[in-house]
């Protein structure tokens, strides 16, 4: 979808009274049928939607190329920002966006939503509790199988997407393993195009590591055929491993594999989240949060940077 959702608050009304307000697309049809269903606004002027005077909070998700600048005019007009990944599609353009939201005082989140997965907030949990002791690495793998003409749509376009699958899902694997293990200090990668007719990566193959060792193994794909989420994280006490995504990446799964005294077969708890995906709607209620505390948020600009600061040293391994 090429368009700004703005969700907004009446500035007299308190943020949990949440509605929505204007809902802006390129695509006016489109706009008017997201709307009709909250008895909002539509409009296919996003400036207008990004700064109007009664909207306090707007969502970004558009092609990749167009979410810094929508956000920046929102940030500027003194509106909080929730800004679909990957933020912008090189580094460097999140900069003046931080510049403005430092100025004006306003939240930024950045849409990494799969951190709000009830499969990974208890493994973040379990992680916590020391469950697993002290982490040696963790391996991720990401795909998804395409669709006819994939290779035509936008994300294949470099000028739109800023790089294929790596900056795509590969975002994403890459957020989860900061937050797991911290910052990484050595970068390694190779980023092919394997299937698909497009100047963009189709696979990414990613090894990380941190300054004291601690490595991540990272593969992303849409070459998958069959739909794939899996994070494992081994610690040196067990294992936890996350399966699925829900809908077509199957039921979430989280397992704890608890080394025993005597070693052998671990004992083992397994979590299943047969529910729908309601991540988008934690991350929404946890951002509301952030600017009801005043907080920086969590996954915020900082987070977006280190994880593109990541891609384009890969692809700066694999010049094309």
């Amino acid at each position: 979808m090429i368009g700004c959702g703005g969700v907004g608050f009446k500035r007299s009304q308190s943020l949990d009274g949440a509605r929505l307000l204007v809902c802006a697309d390129l695509d006016l049809a489109r706009a008017e049928r997201a709307a009709a269903a909250h008895a909002a606004r539509a409009t296919s002027d996003w400036h207008a939607a990004a700064t109007n005077r009664d909207v306090q909070v707007v969502i970004v998700a558009t092609t990749n190329d167009q979410l810094c600048p929508i956000a920046l005019e929102a940030v500027r007009a003194g509106k909080h920002v929730l800004v679909e990944k990957p933020a912008a599609r090189r580094a460097a353009e999140l900069a003046p966006l931080a510049e403005a939201a430092r100025k004006t005082g306003v939240r930024v989140r950045v849409g990494f939503n799969h951190r709000y997965h009830p499969a990974l907030l208890k493994a973040a949990e379990l992680v916590r509790s020391g469950a697993l002791g002290e982490l040696m690495f963790l391996r991720g793998r990401y795909g998804h199988g395409g669709r006819p003409g994939y290779d035509r749509e936008w994300r294949a376009d470099p000028a739109k997407a800023g790089g294929g699958e790596l900056i795509d899902q590969g975002v994403h694997l890459i957020d989860l393993a900061r937050l797991f293990l911290g910052e990484f200090e050595q970068i390694d990668g190779y980023a092919p195009t394997y299937f698909w007719d497009m100047a963009v990566d189709d696979n990414a193959f990613l090894l990380l590591r941190t300054k004291g060792g601690q490595a991540a193994f990272l593969h992303v794909s849409c070459t998958e055929w069959k739909n794939l989420f899996s994070l494992e994280l081994y610690g040196k006490k067990g294992k936890l491993q996350v399966d699925g995504l829900g809908g077509s990446y199957g039921v979430e799964r989280l397992a704890h594999y608890a080394m025993r005294p005597e070693m052998g077969p671990p004992e083992t708890t397994i979590w299943e989240y047969p529910m729908a995906d309601r991540s988008w709607a934690v991350e929404f209620s946890t951002f509301l949060e952030d600017i009801r505390l005043g907080r920086e948020p969590d996954a915020g600009l900082e987070s977006a940077r280190r994880a593109l600061e990541i891609v384009e040293a890969v692809y700066a391994r694999n010049v094309r």
